[in-house]
């Protein structure tokens, strides 16, 4: 690629990862729904969670977002079931990190360096971070953390 011209925005990966969102927007029953918007795109989703102790015992979301968004929220739902509140902080604060250009390998999420792309669009974090805020805040929702 010629010097000065960014890579195009969507890889192969992360357009086949957007591909594989479940169809499954929401549990029933559910031990918390949360929706969110992010502020700076505009993506919204709605994540429901089934609580097995302290940890996730079943997730589910619809998103509508960029194919960034979309590609999160699968990775966020292939792994988060067994995840506790102290696991969804962690990996928030290392994404975040990771995404603003932090030296540090990506975060302990697995296939969240697919989304490396992101790390130099600003304008897609917002979209990324996204599913795991909205995890987050269903865990607090349902009496966690």
């Amino acid at each position: 690629m010629a010097a000065g011209v960014k890579p195009p925005p969507y890889t192969k990966e992360i357009l086949r990862l957007a591909g594989a969102l479940p169809d499954r927007p929401t549990l029933d029953p559910a031990d918390a729904i949360v929706e969110r918007r992010s502020e700076s795109c505009g993506s919204t989703i709605k994540v429901s969670i089934r609580m097995d102790g302290e940890a996730i015992g079943d997730v589910a979301a619809s998103v509508q977002a960029c194919a960034y968004g979309q590609a999160a929220t699968a990775l966020m739902l292939a792994s988060a079931k067994g995840r506790t509140m102290a696991d969804v902080d962690h990996a928030l604060i290392g994404i975040d990190d990771w995404l603003k250009g932090s030296d540090v390998l990506a975060p302990d999420w697995p296939g969240i360096g697919a989304l490396a792309p992101a790390r130099e669009r600003p304008g897609r974090h917002g979209a990324i971070l996204l599913p795991f805020r909205a995890l987050a805040a269903a865990m607090k929702e349902a009496g966690l953390g």
